[in-house]
């Protein structure tokens, strides 16, 4: 009789435990799901610019105003014929959208050589100071909505979890990183950059 109480207890024991299982499978692939980080897209007079998978020839292919500094410090034309070295990371390119506003840029390559046109921009950082024409700054949008429009308090209520303060608001994550900041009494944006984190050399092209 002890022996059959013995096999029915084990019985109920396997049993939930089979039932107990898929749930914690569940629960924690939504945790995982949660954690995930997402890439906010900058887009420049209707060009999206995906960092980290946007290439330079894409940004060409668009008309785009691409320039490089050269080796005498002044801003040329991009070769995208230009072999850059792999897991490298090079800095010194530009996109103008005007005389006053203009796209700090940064390319990196990963495991193989190749054209500079197949590099893909790593990070990209907009000074919006100085241009007083709202139909130049119109053409920049940050995630969708025009920065003309993407006031300290929007930004607040967009992405509530970043941290700052009232004139920048911030998001580190371990792989993308986004820095928006914010005239004090207007609550305009002044500036803003974007960039993903990559395992490379950071001299190349410095």
């Amino acid at each position: 009789m002890n022996s059959m109480k013995n096999i029915v207890k084990a019985l109920c024991t396997l049993l939930a435990l089979i039932l107990i299982l898929p749930a914690c499978s569940a629960g924690s692939g939504e945790s995982s799901g949660e954690s995930s980080e997402k890439l906010l897209p900058i887009t420049i007079n209707g060009t999206e610019i995906r960092i980290g998978e946007t290439t330079v020839q894409a940004l060409l292919d668009q008309g785009m105003n691409v320039g490089w500094v050269d080796e005498n410090y002044e801003r040329v034309d991009v070769d995208p014929s230009m072999e850059l070295e792999p897991n490298a990371y090079y800095t010194g390119g530009s996109i103008n959208v005007s005389e006053n506003v203009f796209a700090h840029i940064s390319f990196v390559t990963e495991d193989k050589a190749v054209p500079l046109g197949e590099a893909v921009i790593a990070r990209l950082e907009f000074s919006l100071v100085g241009e007083e024409d709202k139909s130049v700054l119109e053409k920049i949008a940050f995630d969708g909505v025009p920065i003309t429009e993407l006031t300290r308090e929007k930004a607040g209520e967009m992405y509530p979890d970043w941290t700052g303060d009232e004139v920048m608001w911030l998001k580190y994550g371990l792989e993308y990183k986004y820095d928006l900041n914010f005239d004090m009494t207007s609550g305009q944006m002044t500036k803003f950059s974007a960039s993903r984190e990559y395992d490379v050399d950071w001299n190349g092209g410095d």
